[in-house]
């Protein structure tokens, strides 16, 4: 019996990000009909379970513009639409929404918002799928995608308190033989 891997989504007017979030997916076979239909097969985890999908899109797509990337972690389809325009829904069923399928709210923009840049580069900034084959992200930059969750602390705006220099420091100096006196004795030589 076959599994349903986790499946996020987010759309643009002209295409919709799939994630298929597998780790370690083994044998990964995805395919894309013009019509809408996506189906997914692989297989994961040390007991080599069988993951499967077969989802009938909304509406029609164009096969040889979308792009798929089977990485270590998850498949992410770029899947281009036959027609640019907002779809109501991911999936062409009106019933209940599958449980394995979520939106993708860090790649989801509202149709009134598109225009604008919202939390970085969305359209993974041109980057080539084609090379990509079976590993990893490839080349892609990091670099503007910023830090980590911590806030930003001002500490490092604010200098280190200053010693007042015009006071003289005290220093006691004892010689190496000597034994520190402890509280309550009295010097033999007094």
């Amino acid at each position: 019996m076959s599994r349903h891997p986790e499946v996020k989504w987010a759309q643009r007017t002209d295409k919709i990000y799939i994630t298929i979030l597998l780790p370690d997916a083994k044998n990964a076979n995805v395919k894309l009909e013009p019509e809408g239909k996506l189906t997914f097969s692989a297989t994961a985890g040390s007991q080599d379970t069988t993951f499967e999908l077969n989802m009938e899109l909304y509406d029609k797509v164009n096969v040889e513009a979308s792009k798929i990337s089977v990485g270590l972690r998850h498949i992410l389809c770029v899947v281009e639409k036959a027609e640019k325009g907002w779809w109501k829904r991911l999936l062409k069923g009106e019933g209940k929404t599958p449980l394995y399928l979520k939106v993708d709210w860090d790649k989801w923009v509202d149709e009134d918002e598109e225009d604008e840049k919202v939390g970085g580069d969305a359209d993974f900034g041109g980057m080539d799928f084609s090379g990509m084959g079976g590993g990893g992200l490839g080349g892609m930059d990091f670099s503007g995608m910023g830090g980590g969750d911590e806030p930003d602390s001002d500490d490092e705006d604010q200098e280190p308190p200053k010693e007042d220099s015009s006071e003289p420091k005290a220093t006691k100096t004892e010689p190496e033989d000597s034994k520190p006196e402890s509280i309550g004795e009295v010097p033999a030589n007094v």
